[in-house]
């Protein structure tokens, strides 16, 4: 379970106090004037109005050394005319608009503005290929889309005719292709005053995606209540504080650069640092330096690839201006928590939680000790259990037992749906609890440890990949008549896709062929998403009923137990 705690960094004396309950949480914001609850006005409005516009909300670091600075009062005015640009266009409160870009400021105020006007969003990793596009779009019933150009041309021009709902395509920028509304202009004839729609607290705001083993990704459904543990989360587990500088080096279009790249550290007033840029060790070690950075929210991947590079990469920089680094997306090796103690003068503070429960859930907090390894532990207002499922009988489990990770519902950023998918929905609940898919143990002092994930998932740099998603897009080649896939142990990103087919009578197993089908798989899923290695079978292993054994092909790959075989189907090996 790791190498001994390092011990909590005393908090400054009434920096944080700690909530009673979601009450507690609730009425640190303000709600909407006339009543209701809107994300976009706790994100921004509420700060103008009190007298805080002309403090810096965001510093966006352009790829080619721009940087442009908006206050408070800069970005609600931005998110305003957005509102007016979706309402001049007949977009109506409860519509849904998908976002397909990097990492740009009107990406922040489409966001603010969408919500602000009642319109859901749901942000796409602008490094997915056509299909996983399209496919997200079509299951949340897409009315908006805002993009680049180039993503326009690349990933949507060849298949929007077929989709009627899409009304309405915004192309950041000056001009946009035909059929397409630049927004830039748009934007620059639009008021930037907007009365915000008023939003009851269980009105759909967010709309995010993840894939499942089997089937078509999940549309994770979360409300304008999400706002209450957006704040509070950010709050507690992150250390976040009124005019902190703040960077979450997430993705965009992953749940954690929404509710922790936007919302929580609006929401609690401070300053998010935002780098167009990809990973660069040395543009990074530079901005934390430069842009002053206090706390800073990673990837286990990114720590990885620091701690390859070496202390020495590090030497040279001032990191004194960091007060607290956390991690997220994937679990926090011991190692990490203890390189970043040793190299930069912190620990990194490990937490978790999922796109369905829309915000931290078990976190180091900064007045915990760390135990390198651990999750840490239940936020206030999370509760907590290792449990056994027996049927329909959930079980708690004592203590140092491995089980399912399950939580108690009723947290405000818990998922309210799985679009059109009720029956997916009520699967995650049973015996009074959230299962949550995936394997930990809870040690005798309250600290929870993960174990593993329940089912095939393929979490590759804090992504989570679908076995179907990527084995769909390997068989539409003429070549291969099937595919499975699964994640193996990479030092970097934690697992890569491994993919094993099946060919076509007629078609033979070369590495000419396996070129050509790693190059089809980029193109139709992003290089995220597509296989990193192919290695082709001359069967694959399968139950009675048909279905591919993912789990023994991993086993085998690893040189795991295999299980129980009695379902297998002869001996495909």
């Amino acid at each position: 379970m790791g190498p001994a705690r390092i011990a909590k960094t005393a908090p400054e004396p009434g920096a944080r106090s700690l909530p009673t309950g979601w009450d507690a949480a609730r009425a640190r914001l303000d709600g909407l004037p006339g009543g209701g609850l809107n994300i976009a006005h706790e994100a921004v409005d509420r700060h103008v109005a009190a007298g805080y516009g002309t403090e810096v909300a965001l510093i966006w670091l352009g790829r080619e050394g721009g940087r442009r600075t908006l206050t408070y009062a800069d970005l609600a005015a931005e998110a305003a005319r957005f509102a007016h640009v979706l309402r001049a266009h007949g977009i109506a409160p409860g519509e849904r608009m998908f976002l397909l870009s990097g990492r740009v400021p009107e990406l922040y105020a489409a966001t603010l503005g969408a919500m602000k006007a009642g319109v859901v969003v749901s942000p796409l990793f602008a490094a997915f290929g056509p299909e996983p596009v399209r496919a997200r779009m079509e299951i949340g019933g897409a009315s908006v889309l805002v993009t680049t150009a180039q993503h326009y041309a690349r990933k949507i021009a060849g298949w929007r005719a077929s989709m009627p709902s899409l009304r309405l395509v915004l192309i950041i920028g000056d001009t946009a292709p035909e059929g397409c509304v630049a927004l830039g202009p748009a934007m620059a004839r639009a008021p930037d005053t907007f009365p915000t729609h008023p939003t009851a607290p269980e009105d759909m705001a967010l709309l995010h995606f993840t894939s499942g083993t089997t089937g078509l990704p999940k549309g994770v459904v979360h409300v304008h209540e999400a706002v209450v543990a957006h704040a509070e989360t950010g709050r507690l587990a992150l250390d976040l504080r009124p005019g902190d500088i703040y960077w979450c080096t997430a993705d965009p279009g992953w749940v954690t650069g929404t509710s922790y790249g936007v919302i929580s550290p609006l929401c609690n007033r401070a300053t998010m640092v935002v780098d167009e840029a990809e990973f660069d060790l040395e543009r990074w070690y530079t901005i934390l330096e430069r842009e002053q950075v206090q706390v800073w929210y990673t990837a286990p991947t990114a720590i990885r690839m620091m701690m390859r590079a070496g202390a020495e990469a590090a030497r040279g920089h001032d990191f004194g201006s960091l007060r607290f680094l956390a991690s997220v997306g994937e679990p926090l090796n011991a190692e990490c928590v203890i390189w970043g103690q040793k190299v930069i003068g912190l620990p990194f503070h490990d937490n978790w939680w999922q796109s369905e429960t829309g915000g931290i859930m078990i976190a180091n907090t900064a007045d915990m000790d760390i135990k390198p390894g651990a999750m840490g532990k239940p936020l206030p207002g999370i509760v907590a259990g290792i449990v056994a499922r027996d049927g329909d009988t959930v079980i708690e489990q004592p203590d140092g037992s491995i089980g399912e990770l399950a939580l108690r519902p009723g947290w405000p950023s818990m998922m309210r749906a799985y679009l059109g998918q009720p029956e997916r929905y009520a699967k995650c609940f049973a015996g009074g609890w959230y299962l949550t898919g995936d394997l930990a143990m809870r040690d005798s002092e309250g600290y929870y440890w993960f174990v593993g994930r329940a089912d095939d998932l393929i979490k590759s740099s804090g992504h989570l990949i679908g076995p179907f998603e990527v084995e769909s897009a390997l068989i539409e080649h003429p070549a291969v008549a099937e595919a499975a896939v699964i994640g193996i142990p990479d030092e970097t990103a934690g697992e890569v896709v491994k993919a094993f087919v099946t060919l076509k009578a007629g078609f033979r197993p070369d590495e000419a062929l396996e070129l050509e089908l790693r190059g089809h798989a980029r193109k139709r899923l992003g290089a995220a998403v597509a296989p990193r290695e192919i290695v082709f079978r001359d069967n694959l292993p399968r139950t009675r009923s048909g279905k591919i054994m993912r789990r023994l092909l991993r086993a085998r790959e690893l040189g795991l137990p295999e299980g129980d075989l009695s379902t297998l189907e002869g001996d495909a090996r």
